[in-house]
C-alpha cells in the first residue's frame, strides 16, 4: 500500500448530549474506545478513534455533548467540543430520531455555520422509529443547513454505518496515513483503564452521582514476575454522601465497580489484572482549575 495513494483525514462526531456519539465511534472503529452510557454528558474530553483500511485512514473524534453549561467542566466541554470543527476534514452531526429537533439541535447546527468543511447530518436511531417517520424527520432538518449528505443510521445496530465510512472516504484528502494500522486510539492506557471505571459508576449510580465523579489512576505497571497489570487508582467525588453511596454497604457498591471494570480492562489489554480502588472526597472540584487541570481539562484559562 503506497502512502500517496491513500486518504486519510479528521472526522469530527458532534451533536447533543446522549446522541450516540460513543456508540457510533465505537462501531466505526471496530472496538470499544469510548464509554457509553445511558446519561448525558458522558464523554468529558476528546476522544480519538482510529480506522484503517486499505483505502486509507479515518481519525474520528468523538466530542463532549453541546450543552448549556453550568459549572467550568461544562465550560471546557462545550468549547472542546466547538473547536474541534475548526480542525477536521468532515464534520458529522448527529441527531436523535426518538426526539423532536429542538433548541438543542439549532444551537449546534448555528455553530456549524463558521467551519467550511463538509458536514454530514446522522439521523441516529433507525431502528427505534417507524419508517414512515424518517421522512418527516429529514423535512424537518434538510433547510436548516446545506447538509452534504443526509444519512439515517443505527449506531448500535450499524445500520448505514458501512455507507456512511465510505461516504467519509470520497470527501478526505489523498494523505499519509496518520497511525499504525494496527492502533484504534491515540489515548495513553492510563486514560482508557480510568475511563472504564468512571463508565462503571455511570452505570450503577443515579441521579447526582455520576456527574461529580472523577477518576485518577495513580499506578499502572505490569508485573512480569505475577503476569500481571497493577492498577491503583481513585475514585473522587464532591460530597461525604456520594463516597458513602460509592462504597455501599458493606462495600458491596465498590467491589461491584472494581468487579466490573477490571473485566473490561482485562479483556481491552489482554492481562490478568489486580485493581485496588480508593473513593476520595474533593469538595466542588468540577469548578476548580487547578482540579479540572490535574483531571486532564488542561484548556483553562
Amino acid at each position: 500500500m503506497q502512502n500517496q495513494q491513500t486518504k486519510s483525514g479528521f472526522v469530527a462526531l458532534v451533536g447533543r448530549p446522549n446522541v450516540g456519539k460513543s456508540t457510533l465511534l465505537n462501531y466505526l472503529v471496530g472496538q470499544k474506545v469510548a464509554i457509553m452510557s445511558n446519561k448525558p454528558q458522558t464523554t468529558r474530553n476528546r476522544i480519538q478513534g482510529v480506522y484503517t483500511t486499505e483505502e486509507g485512514q479515518i481519525i474520528f473524534l468523538d466530542t463532549p455533548g453541546i450543552h448549556k453549561p453550568h459549572h467550568k467542566l461544562g465550560d471546557y466541554m462545550v468549547r472542546t467540543a466547538i473547536n474541534t470543527l475548526q480542525e477536521v476534514d468532515v464534520v458529522c452531526l448527529l441527531v436523535d430520531a426518538t426526539e423532536s429537533k429542538g433548541t438543542g439541535d439549532q444551537f449546534v447546527i448555528d455553530q456549524l455555520r463558521k467551519v467550511k468543511t463538509p458536514v454530514f447530518l446522522l439521523i441516529n436511531k433507525l431502528d427505534a422509529i417507524p419508517k414512515e417517520k424518517l421522512l418527516e424527520i429529514i423535512e424537518s432538518y434538510k433547510d436548516t443547513y446545506p447538509f452534504q449528505e443526509i444519512i439515517p443510521i443505527s449506531a448500535l445496530k450499524g445500520d448505514n454505518v458501512e455507507r456512511l465510512r465510505n461516504l467519509i472516504f470520497e470527501h478526505l484528502p489523498e494523505g499519509p496515513l496518520y497511525y499504525p494500522a494496527d492502533q484504534v486510539t491515540d489515548h495513553p492506557e492510563r486514560f482508557i483503564a480510568a475511563e472504564l471505571i468512571r463508565e462503571k459508576v455511570l452505570h450503577l449510580t443515579r441521579e447526582e452521582v455520576p456527574h461529580s465523579v472523577a477518576v485518577e489512576v495513580e499506578q499502572m505497571e505490569y508485573r512480569e514476575e505475577k503476569d500481571m497489570l497493577v492498577i491503583h487508582a481513585v475514585i473522587y467525588t464532591e460530597r461525604t454522601s456520594q463516597k458513602g453511596i460509592l462504597i455501599g454497604k458493606n462495600g458491596e457498591m465498590l467491589k461491584e465497580i472494581g468487579k466490573r471494570a477490571r473485566f473490561d480492562i482485562e479483556r481491552l489489554f489482554g492481562s490478568k489484572t489486580y485493581l485496588e480502588l480508593w473513593i476520595k472526597v474533593k469538595e466542588d472540584w468540577r469548578n476548580r482549575d487547578v482540579m479540572l487541570r490535574n483531571f486532564g481539562f488542561s484548556d483553562m484559562e
